[in-house]
C-alpha cells in the first residue's frame, strides 16, 4: 500500500506491507522501489517491510534544492520512520541505496537493529570515478537520463542472465526511460560528494550484512574484500555469476539472504 508524508516542501512516498519487525528496502540510481518487488511477497509475510521511493524517482516528488548530498536522503528515511511510529529499524539499501543506508547508520544508530549493503561500498569514489560522474551529468544534460541509462542499465548484470533474461534488461530500460533527468543528475553529484564511510563499518557493533555479485562491475568484490572485514558482526553472501542486480538476478537467494539476517536481529 503506498503511503506519502509531506517533507521538505514535496511529498515523500513509500509502500507499506506486512507486520512485525521493521525492514527498509532502499532501492539505488535508475530505479524505484518495484526493483525489490521479488523480494516482498515473501518478507511481508513475516515482517513489516517500508519501501521508498527516494525524493525524485518513482512517486516522491524531486527536492529543488543545490548540494543535495546522502545525509539528505537518510533524514528522509527517518522522517517516514518517525511518520510510522517506528524506533528501530534493519535497513538495507542496493548500490546508492547502501550510500544512504551508512550515512543513515552514521547519523541515527540508534534507530537500527542491523543494516547492509547489497552490491554497494562504502568508499569514496575514486578520482577516475568522480570524473566520469561529472561526464554522466554532461551526457544527461545533452541526452537526457533516460538514454544514460538505456547505455548503463546492460553493464549492471552478469552475462549469463542478460543472455537468458534480455526482457528483464528491457523492462528495467523502459522503466528508466521515464526518469527525471534533474533528479539523476542530483543523484550522481551526490554520489561523487559523497564521503569515505568505512569507519561507519569498523565503529559500528551492529549486525551488517554485505551481498556481492562475482561478477558486479560497479561493486566489485575486490573493493570489497577489505571492508567485509571491518564490522565486528558480518554477514556475508558472495553470489556467483551475479552482477550488480542480485534482487533480480537471483531473487529466491536474495530473498532467503534477507530473511535470515533480519529474522536474526
Amino acid at each position: 500500500m503506498y503511503k506519502s508524508i509531506p517533507y521538505r516542501e514535496t511529498e515523500l512516498s513509500y509502500r507499506k506491507l506486512g507486520m512485525g519487525k521493521a525492514l527498509v528496502l532502499i532501492h539505488g540510481f535508475g530505479e524505484d522501489g518495484h526493483v525489490w518487488d521479488k523480494q516482498l511477497a515473501v518478507l511481508e509475510q513475516s515482517m513489516q517491510v517500508l519501501v521508498p521511493d527516494i525524493p525524485g524517482t518513482g512517486k516522491s516528488d524531486r527536492w529543488n534544492e543545490p548540494n543535495i548530498d546522502m545525509a539528505d536522503y537518510a533524514k528522509a528515511i527517518l522522517a517516514i520512520l518517525d511518520a510510522e511510529g517506528i524506533e528501530t529499524c534493519c535497513l538495507l539499501g542496493h548500490s546508492m541505496g547502501g550510500y544512504i543506508t551508512l550515512a543513515f547508520a552514521e547519523l541515527y544508530p540508534e534507530r537500527l537493529i542491523g543494516f547492509g549493503l547489497i552490491h554497494s561500498s562504502a568508499y569514496a569514489d575514486s578520482d577516475e570515478k568522480k570524473a566520469n560522474r561529472l561526464k554522466a551529468v554532461e551526457l544527461m544534460d545533452q541526452y537526457g537520463a533516460g538514454a544514460f541509462l538505456r547505455n548503463t542499465i546492460p553493464t549492471l548484470f552478469g552475462a549469463n542472465f542478460k543472455k537468458e533474461f534480455p526482457q528483464v534488461l528491457l523492462a528495467q530500460i523502459e522503466q528508466a526511460a521515464h526518469f527525471d533527468t534533474k533528479a539523476c543528475q542530483q543523484y550522481t553529484l551526490a554520489m561523487r560528494n559523497r564521503p569515505n564511510r568505512a569507519y561507519v563499518l569498523e565503529s559500528n557493533l551492529l549486525p551488517i550484512l554485505f551481498v556481492i555479485g562475482t561478477e558486479d562491475i560497479a561493486a566489485p568484490l575486490t573493493d570489497l574484500l577489505g571492508q567485509i572485514k571491518l564490522p565486528l558482526h558480518a554477514s556475508i553472501h558472495i553470489l556467483e555469476n551475479v552482477g550488480h542486480m542480485g534482487m533480480l538476478e537471483a531473487a529466491d537467494t536474495m530473498t532467503k539472504h534477507i530473511m535470515d539476517f533480519v529474522e536474526n536481529l
